[in-house]
């Protein structure tokens, strides 16, 4: 047999020997000693194609970006040809001003010192003369923070930083990112490092309008950018990563904080790159900024008009994402293009302008008094129907007086927080101490300095002049602002639901603490927000948020602001009950020598509270008609260290030891512009309410003092009498304080009906 049929010999005998299949073998499983077949997506997924597809995506990725590294050039640079003038409208279409003249003069490299330009690098980028422009973990972080919607990205370049600011604008988009990293590629293979350097510190945004180290340089130390020093130069270089934030001229204390370690960081990196010596580095001190000064345009009231409205827009295009932080708004604000119409009313603006003036700062005589120059006024004026801010008193003058009093909130309300303890007794139907309801007709004991009672912490508020009232209605206590009665109050309610109404009302109690002393409005609050809380009152408790723009627009966008009319937040009744009481004020309380004997008033009615605070620091009175409500602060705040500082003796008062009232000033101001505002317009309160001054009287409150086993019959209501009461009556709701001053024995327990929210003894705690 030849080797071919050998060959084939044992094919045939290899194929008769092959199992055969059996067409049941699939479907009951592999026969013994046979493998499994893949089934279903395990046939295609596989360590294989994993892999494949990893370095198919690879090498698709780093196609695209071959591809876009080809098609994106570096643009020609136009940053300054994009800043523009922004438009700013009263609401009746009269332009209020212009701003866009570029606040930015570019200085060469060479006229830096070279410490000065070490400041940038070791702040921002420590290995910038050594990288290719670019940190693509950052750039992948900020794409990840993009598409995630997370916001600011953060680990950029000083070369991609000043392309984002030269090249490109400062939108948070994926596009705008990829072009940034390419554009930063060429720029850094382009360019020199010295360059790029000079272009970034010349295109920075450094707050103040300042745009570039020289402007910034003058906005913050009044020098030129060549006369900087290190620790200046450190501190411009570390106010950009936040710019509103860092300014210390407006600052908060965390703000400050944030800064200053900012700035040790920027001087150990020095000290760690060998720019600094160590030793010379521990002889620095914090270069404290010169206060800001006031933009050419922006004198008398413009520049905090102008400015108020840029923060709502700055705000409101992070609320709505078009921004993804504050500074970045504020620097697409300040970059021109935009037409920003106020709700400010031109009319109303003047008047208020020149009532402040005829009715306090002609008065003011520095030269004559040392305390006259420490006499701040801010007032806020808003039409409670619509929310908007009619008119508004930051200062004396922009440039001499930067910051805004009419939006400042760090000086005491004082009793003009007492009105928010009512309401949320009314809104959270509030009861006493002996479980009866508080109205405007309970009866509290107003004794000076009298404990209160049911609170873990102990609290005993003298009353204004050391006055003991005995038992008082609420109505009388609002009148005569009696702290000891809403010191009780506020712990009958719990201080944390006063300050939770105190909120949906419109003020901002966050990082207020719940305790009885806030009954006497230690807390602070600005001209502005106590104008919305006003008059969400006025508004019959549903919520008002002042708004100073009425509308923003941009050729490449428009912003759409909130309705500042919001949701019915207390109830009705308990702001209407607030609103007649409040008529008492100024109808028989502390505001009406100044509102209600005004000559000017016409029969108008009039709801509102004044406010003086420890130590005479400031002075209050928020009132408000159905149609206008207006909040005037006055400040004592010494004018070469901004300390806040007792106001006595102003204009040369000598009256009540030359104390400034709120019932004094602010009430005048308040009175003579509302009064004069109105047009001679009259009108009168609807309110939902069957309690409180405003509403006609049935018969006088009992409030006997003689021995009575059970209590007197529930006091109806009464508008107060304003005669003075008999030896023999109890004091009324209208009572003026007597002139005899307190004794130093305990005061009598009530024999009649039992004082609302007090032991028999106040001061046995087992009597109860």
């Amino acid at each position: 047999m030849g080797r071919a049929e050998e060959r084939r010999a044992r094919q045939a005998r290899g194929r008769r020997a092959a199992p055969k299949r059996s067409s049941g073998a699939g479907a009951a499983g592999a026969p013994a000693g046979g493998k499994n077949r893949r089934s279903g997506i395990r046939r295609f997924v596989n360590w294989k194609t994993i892999t494949g597809t990893f370095f198919g995506l690879c090498l698709l990725g780093m196609g695209a970006f071959i591809v876009l590294y080809m098609v994106v050039d570096v643009p020609k640079g136009n940053a300054a040809a994009r800043l523009q003038s922004n438009i700013y409208k009263y609401r009746n279409g009269d332009v209020l001003a212009r701003t866009g003249k570029v606040n930015r003069e570019v200085v060469d490299l060479s006229k830096v010192p070279k410490s000065v330009q070490r400041t940038f690098v070791a702040a921002e980028n420590k290995s910038f003369y050594k990288d290719s422009g670019v940190d693509l973990k950052g750039t992948a972080r900020g794409l990840i923070n993009t598409l995630s919607g997370k916001g600011k990205q953060g680990g950029s370049t000083i070369t991609q930083q000043y392309v984002k600011n030269y090249y490109l604008n400062q939108d948070q988009t994926v596009t705008r990112k990829l072009k940034e990293l390419v554009i930063s590629l060429k720029v850094d293979r382009q360019k020199s490092k010295d360059d790029i350097l000079a272009g970034y510190i010349n295109t920075s945004y450094y707050g103040r309008n300042a745009y570039g180290i020289q402007a910034a340089a003058q906005a913050y130390y009044r020098v030129d950018a060549s006369e900087l020093s290190v620790a200046q130069g450190a501190y411009l270089a570390s106010l950009l990563q936040a710019p509103s934030q860092y300014d210390w001229g407006v600052a908060t204390d965390t703000g400050k904080k944030l800064v200053t370690a900012r700035w040790n960081y920027t001087l150990d990196n020095m000290v760690e790159q060998g720019w600094l010596d160590s030793g010379e580095r521990q002889k620095l001190k914090f270069p404290v900024p010169k206060d800001p000064q006031g933009a050419p345009g922006m004198e008398g009231q413009t520049g905090y008009l102008v400015k108020s409205a840029e923060n709502e827009l700055a705000k409101q295009l992070v609320t709505d994402g078009t921004a993804s932080d504050l500074d970045q708004a504020q620097a697409m604000v300040e970059a021109g293009g935009w037409t920003i119409t106020l709700n400010i009313d031109k009319k109303k603006q003047a008047l208020l302008e020149k009532t402040v003036k005829a009715q306090l700062t002609s008065k003011l005589d520095p030269k004559k008094r040392k305390v006259d120059d420490n006499i701040q006024a801010g007032a806020v004026s808003v039409d409670p129907k619509n929310g908007r801010v009619l008119a508004m008193y930051g200062g004396k003058d922009y440039f001499k007086h930067y910051y805004n009093n009419a939006t400042r909130r760090d000086y005491q309300v004082a009793s003009t927080f007492k009105p928010l303890i009512f309401a949320a007794a009314l809104d959270e139907e509030a009861k006493t101490q002996r479980d009866r309801p508080i109205t405007a007709n309970t009866v509290y004991d107003g004794t000076n300095r009298r404990p209160v009672v049911g609170s873990d912490i102990g609290f005993a508020p003298p009353n204004e002049d050391e006055h003991s009232y005995g038992d008082v209605t609420v109505q009388t206590a609002m009148n005569k602002s009696i702290n000891s009665v809403f010191a009780q109050m506020g712990v009958d309610v719990g201080m944390d639901e006063v300050l939770k109404v105190a909120g949906k009302l419109g003020m901002d109690t966050k990082k207020i603490q719940a305790v009885p002393a806030q009954t006497l409005g230690s807390m602070g609050a600005s001209p502005l927000e106590m104008a919305g809380v006003y008059a969400t009152l006025d508004n019959h408790g549903k919520k008002v948020t002042p708004a100073i723009v009425a509308k923003a627009e941009h050729k490449d966008r428009s912003v759409d602001f909130p309705d500042p009319i919001g949701d019915q937040v207390i109830s009705e009744e308990a702001a209407d009950t607030v609103t007649s009481v409040l008529t008492g004020v100024v109808d028989d309380g502390t505001a009406r020598t100044s509102v209600r004997d005004n000559p000017s008033r016409g029969g108008q009615q009039v709801a509102g509270k004044t406010g003086t605070s420890d130590n005479n620091k400031s002075a209050w009175f928020t009132g408000y008609t159905p149609d206008l409500v207006t909040s005037v602060g006055l400040f004592g705040e010494e004018k070469k260290t901004g300390r806040q500082v007792s106001m006595k003796g102003a204009t040369g008062l000598v009256a009540e030891g030359g104390r400034v009232n709120g019932g004094g000033f602010p009430a005048q101001i308040w009175a003579a512009y509302t009064f004069d505002a109105l047009d001679g317009k009259v009108t009168k309160f609807d309110l939902n309410t069957t309690s409180g001054a405003a509403v006609e009287p049935t018969e006088r409150p009992t409030v006997t003092r003689t021995p009575s086993s059970t209590p007197s019959s529930t006091p109806t209501t009464e508008e107060p009498s304003t005669e003075p009461p008999t030896s023999s009556s109890p004091p009324s709701p209208t009572d003026e304080p007597t002139t005899t001053e307190p004794t130093t024995t305990r005061p009598a327990t009530p024999t009649g009906t039992p004082t609302d929210g007090l032991p028999d003894n106040p001061f046995d705690p087992n009597s109860q």
